[in-house]
């Protein structure tokens, strides 16, 4: 017999602070359902709730807890909690902010790939043309070294808080 915590009611001010996650993460270019699911499994408690109290605590469908609970999951800024039942139940993970980071990056370094190939297909007669991939090219370069040196000194800046 699995024993489950209730959930601790919603304070205004942590209500206040998911929705405002919400808009942070909407302007970051994801959802706002998105930032409000992460900053609730931030501060809630017990630290791992259930679909079903997910939904209700955001005044959201089942569904769009789920939907948006695989992104971030896939993301690598939350997981889905072993249980001896079929319920799904989530934590958020350490690291998310560093995690996005990381994942932005792999993104950036796709990009490289495709401007590399822009400049193979444009011949030396397209000057203007190639100024602009390459231009482009150099800044997602540079984004790419000085973002994976910035990981490497935040995480030595977190093994020095530990």
């Amino acid at each position: 017999m699995t024993i489950v915590a209730e959930l601790t009611p919603v304070k205004p001010s942590e209500s206040e602070f998911v929705d405002r996650m919400g808009l942070v993460m909407e302007r970051l270019g994801a959802t706002r359902s998105m930032g409000r699911l992460w900053a609730w499994l931030m501060i809630c408690d017990p630290p791992d709730p259930s679909l079903t109290d997910l939904a209700a605590e955001l005044s959201l469908s089942k569904t769009a807890v789920s939907t948006v609970a695989r992104q971030l999951e896939a993301a690598g800024i939350i997981e889905r909690v072993p249980t001896a039942t079929r319920e799904h139940r989530y934590r958020a993970v350490g690291g998310g902010w560093a995690q996005i980071l990381k994942v932005q990056l792999g993104m950036v370094k796709q990009s490289l790939e495709t401007l590399e190939y822009g400049l193979s297909i444009l011949g030396e007669d397209r000057a203007d043309q190639r100024v602009r991939l390459e231009e482009t090219r150099d800044f997602f370069a540079f984004t790419v070294q000085d973002g994976d040196e910035m990981l490497h000194r935040w995480q030595e800046y977190r093994d020095k808080s530990s």
